[in-house]
């Protein structure tokens, strides 16, 4: 399993440098890979906060966004822009993400249903995390999503 290091940030504290990584690493897999064109800057980044994981070496090998309700989605907090770079593919990195986004989301905003809109050929992927599906299949940039809430149990 690849180490990685964790780092939450609001918009504002982030670097130059962590913000072109982000920008880099989202074009890398979401237009590029994924061959989507698609307006990735859209104003949310400002409201949000941004979980990055590095490597030992500071490459950005995993990356959410972590919105607040009413950004996204109007009564739940969201995590969007999942990406882990190609190169951790395979490690658990993916899960490992999710897992700390899921805790720092409750941390952030309490402990509350937590809303994605995830691709549908991960949807096994984001079950297997808690979250269940709430809406049928939609295109969004040509690619087959769905809403999945993960909701608070006590535990």
């Amino acid at each position: 399993m690849m180490k990685l290091n964790w780092n939450l940030k609001k918009f504002e504290a982030l670097t130059p440098y962590e913000l072109y990584d982000i920008m880099w690493l989202r074009n890398e897999v979401f237009v590029v890979e994924q061959n989507c064109v698609y307006q990735d800057a859209d104003y949310k980044d400002q409201k949000g906060w941004h979980l990055m994981g590095v490597d030992e070496e500071g490459k950005l090998m995993a990356y959410v966004r972590l919105l607040p309700a009413g950004v996204s989605y109007a009564e739940e907090p969201s995590i969007g822009r999942v990406i882990t770079n190609p190169s951790a593919r395979g490690s658990g990195a993916g899960k490992e993400l999710m897992q700390v986004a899921i805790s720092q989301c409750e941390a952030l905003f309490g402990r509350a249903p937590i809303k994605i809109g995830a691709q549908f050929y991960l949807l096994k992927f984001y079950k297997a995390l808690g979250f269940e599906q709430t809406s049928e299949i939609y295109l969004e940039d040509g690619i087959e999503h769905v809403e999945m809430i993960r909701f608070y149990k006590n535990e």
